[in-house]
């Protein structure tokens, strides 16, 4: 498979997901592209920022009462355990299954993105005004930033 590539199909017009869908793009295509050696650190941040990134998303379903977030979430901890299994498989040398998960990893999140997200981002969008400061708040910050518990 080809490394993962951003482009404006992914785009949902809502800044701070478009922001972070980016990043995890880039850091996907450097996991699917890394030589072997570099492939458990690779694959440790894409891990880093796919704790943060689906942490925040959750933060926002929870905090607006997003109606699908139920099985948005469980996604997203499904996912987490899958890489968080790849991790400890590229730690181990098992390097091969790891670039299978990275390309299905990469299959799955342009299917999430313009699915699942996308309905997030309409949802986000709509919101009354009063909840800005929640957005402009999570949104302002770093995808590297501790996620509070």
């Amino acid at each position: 498979m080809h490394p993962i590539e951003w482009t404006d199909a992914l785009r949902l017009g809502y800044q701070p997901m478009d922001q972070v869908h980016h990043e995890l793009v880039d850091l996907l295509a450097l996991a699917q592209t890394a030589p072997d050696e570099a492939l458990p650190q690779a694959w440790s941040a894409v891990l880093e920022h796919t704790v943060q990134h689906f942490g925040r998303e959750d933060d926002w379903m929870r905090q607006t009462r997003f109606t699908p977030a139920d099985g948005h979430m469980l996604q997203h901890r499904m996912v987490l355990n899958l890489i968080r299994e790849g991790l400890a498989m590229a730690r181990s040398k098992q390097l091969h299954p790891v670039r299978e998960m990275a390309d299905e990893l990469a299959a799955w999140l342009l299917k999430h993105i313009q699915q699942h997200d996308a309905a997030l981002a309409l949802h986000l969008q709509r919101e009354p005004s009063d909840m800005a400061p929640l957005r402009a708040s999570r949104a302002g910050r770093p995808v590297g930033a501790a996620h509070p518990r």
